[in-house]
């Protein structure tokens, strides 16, 4: 499953516009790359229901060569084979696997890592980069902009279960055990599913698409 056609082609043209916005010195070409960008974000409110203003307010905020954003998440295992998950206080408390956005000058490692001490409570040390997965290809909900995952197996150093602005719970579930309410715009079931494939398996070879 991918996202709709008319999302990916108004996600490339906004990302052509910001692109030109941020080289181009041509006044009139300028004015074109604006003009293309306003297209991006009407294509956008159109299909979606969503303020055309606020979709060009999120286009403006974005500045300099368009590329993919990147999220991290972390598959934590115990030594009973139980991975990590946490609730989603911005998704109806649903659960998933602790992550989020990489941060400005940390690592990917170094992120998720953070991620999941600020989410769940835990030191984790990541082992294995198991996928780099892109979001639009997994059949996750459509979003403005392009985004690409990096799936971490982590080992658990120490901590507890803590809880934090952004999570309500912290679990631990054998394979399975998941929950079925699930985040589906930040894990899916059978991303968790291959987790518990690299952590059983860990000469797996990293996936990406």
């Amino acid at each position: 499953m991918s996202d709709p056609a008319w999302l990916t082609w108004a996600r490339e043209i906004q990302a052509i516009a910001q692109t030109g916005l941020a080289f181009s010195k041509d006044p009139y070409d300028l004015e074109r790359f604006a003009a293309l960008r306003r297209l991006a974000a009407r294509i956008m409110a159109e299909h979606s229901g969503a303020e055309v203003g606020r979709i060009e307010a999120l286009f403006d905020a974005e500045a300099g060569y368009a590329t993919p954003k990147v999220g991290v998440r972390a598959a934590v295992f115990d030594a009973s084979g139980r991975i990590l998950m946490v609730r989603e206080t911005a998704d109806e408390n649903r659960w998933t696997l602790p992550g989020g956005w990489a941060e400005t000058n940390q690592t990917p490692a170094q992120s998720v890592t953070r991620e999941v001490f600020e989410e769940a409570g835990y030191h984790v040390r990541p082992v294995k980069l198991a996928a780099v997965w892109d979001r639009a290809r997994h059949g996750q909900p459509p979003t403005l902009f392009s985004v690409v995952r990096m799936f971490f197996v982590c080992a658990l150093e120490g901590g507890s279960a803590t809880t934090s602005l952004e999570t309500s719970e912290v679990g631990w579930f054998a394979e399975a055990d998941v929950p079925a309410e699930l985040s589906l715009r930040r894990t899916l079931p059978h991303q968790i599913a291959r987790m518990f494939a690299h952590w059983r398996d860990p000469g797996l070879a990293t996936e990406f698409d």
